[in-house]
């Protein structure tokens, strides 16, 4: 009896011990996906971990080179390559990121740092961080001026307006509109009845919209116009080096006509024409003007027939110059007569004709830089477009007033009169001393002079980082404008 009760334990003991087994089998049939997938989920987490320290990593090289610019602003080659990164703590290095540097084009302010990162103990996870930057230029305003402003409720501003006097704004905006002044003189010429009137640096009567008085920013920092005279200087040096110098020409000037394919041809202008009949006075924003704005008679200058535009951009003249053509490339044209302080003696630029780009998308740029004027012939087509940056130093970007006994008005079609004209449409950015001015009218609307009836001002906006080459920039050194990662 005893061993029959023996025998049925061990056959318990045994069918535990297979139902262990089956339970351990089915188990690890069911844990090893489950063990799997912890792997595999682990492996994940600590490649996103390697990723992020290599993403960081890459940033440093971006923020080291950052630094160098700050203190080498025009060395793109020296820190550039592959760099240790070392713990500050435990002194290890813990990773690297290499730099590849790509310098700014011919006129261009904009660097190009694509920065590589990764860990000592994962070199295979690699994060590349691609960041651009450049420094503001000037043409960063599509409008800027030294002089008060006076801008009509017709008027429509587009782009960053800028003025270092005061400005009576009724029209509309769409970016910063701003005055250095806090207050102002206002006078006749602002509509204020009394000289001696008291206004806020941007005022309106009547008010414009609210979605443009928020725009309004006064008092802000100074434009100095007088950095351009240095700027002026470095330019004739640069003519001289690599760009094309043209000295006094003992005549009337030098005509340049941009060509399509890349190129330029350069005239010497022997002879002005007549200021048209029937006009007794001829006057600029201040006084009587002395000379005729349209060329009559040129000749080639030889060896300037088609001629490439310079390597480094710049053509220089000590003489008048005017400008026309198709502009392929980038170019920056300034005329002065350094060192000269009357007005009267400085040279200015005459528009006789269309500008136009070959291409509108930043490859094709054009930089006119007067000591005095930016003047827009008589003669000039009835619909006139110019594309450029445009900067008179000392004076104004105008067309001149006529004194005629054929004024026109509001209203009217002046087919009489050809100094009333059609359109003008400019695309860039104007910077002018005393201001700008496309007709002469009345707050009305009504011309009683001449120039364009409509007017078409276009703010082009590949010029904040890539201006004409050598063109003034503004003093807040290199921005971030970009970032991009893998």
């Amino acid at each position: 009896m005893y061993f029959l009760k023996k025998q049925k334990i061990k056959s318990q003991q045994g069918t535990i011990l297979v139902f262990l087994i089956i339970v351990l089998c089915v188990f690890s049939i069911l844990m090893l996906p489950l063990l799997d997938n912890i792997v595999l989920k682990l492996n994940i987490l600590r490649t996103a971990i390697d990723r992020e320290k290599a993403l960081q990593i890459a940033e440093a090289g971006v923020n080291y080179y950052q630094w160098h610019l700050a203190h080498f602003p025009e060395d793109y080659v020296n820190g550039s390559g592959e760099h240790e990164y070392i713990d500050k703590d435990t002194q290890e290095v813990v990773g690297h990121f290499n730099l590849v540097i790509t310098p700014p084009l011919i006129g261009s302010s904009v660097v190009t740092i694509k920065s590589t990162g990764w860990t000592t103990s994962s070199p295979s996870v690699t994060r590349t961080i691609t960041v651009q930057f450049g420094i503001p230029s000037l043409a960063k305003y599509a409008f800027l001026s030294n002089w008060h402003i006076w801008i009509y409720p017709s008027d429509s501003i587009n782009g960053q307006f800028m003025s270092n006097n005061g400005i009576r704004f009724e029209g509309t905006g769409n970016a910063p509109i701003q005055s250095f002044k806090p207050t102002y003189t206002c006078g006749h010429p602002d509509g204020c009845a009394d000289y001696g009137e008291t206004k806020p640096g941007i005022w309106g009567n009547p008010m414009p919209s609210q979605e443009t008085q928020n725009f309004w920013q006064f008092p802000v920092s100074f434009v100095d116009f007088s950095t351009l005279t240095s700027t002026l200087s470095d330019m004739k040096g640069l003519a001289n080096k690599g760009g094309i110098y043209l000295p006094s020409s003992n005549k009337q000037g030098y005509s340049l006509v941009f060509n399509s394919d890349g190129t330029v041809t350069i005239y010497k202008v022997t002879k002005r024409r007549s200021n048209p009949t029937g006009q007794h006075y001829v006057y600029d924003v201040w006084s009587s003007y002395p000379d005729s704005t349209d060329y009559n008679s040129r000749t080639l200058l030889s060896g300037y027939d088609h001629k490439a535009l310079p390597s480094n951009g710049i053509i220089f003249a000590e003489d008048n110059l005017w400008v026309e053509g198709t502009v392929k490339g980038r170019v920056t044209v300034a005329t002065a007569k350094l060192g000269e302080t009357d007005l009267d003696d400085m040279y200015s630029i005459y528009i006789p004709n269309n500008i136009v780009y070959n291409s509108k998308d930043g490859s094709d740029v054009l930089g006119l830089i007067a000591q005095r004027d930016i003047i827009y012939s008589y003669y000039s087509p009835t619909n006139l477009e110019v594309d450029a940056a445009q900067v008179a130093q000392n004076g104004a970007t105008q067309v001149l007033y006529y004194s005629s006994n054929y004024e026109c008005y509001a209203g009217q079609t002046c087919s009489h009169y050809p100094y009333i004209k059609n359109s003008i449409i400019t695309y860039g950015s104007i910077m002018s001393y005393d201001g700008w001015v496309w007709s002469w009218s009345n707050a009305d609307g009504s011309v009683f002079s001449g120039g364009y009836m409509h007017t078409y001002n276009n703010y082009d906006p590949n010029l904040l980082y890539s201006p004409p080459p050598s063109f003034p920039l503004s003093t807040s050194g290199y921005q971030q404008f970009n970032w991009v990662s893998n």
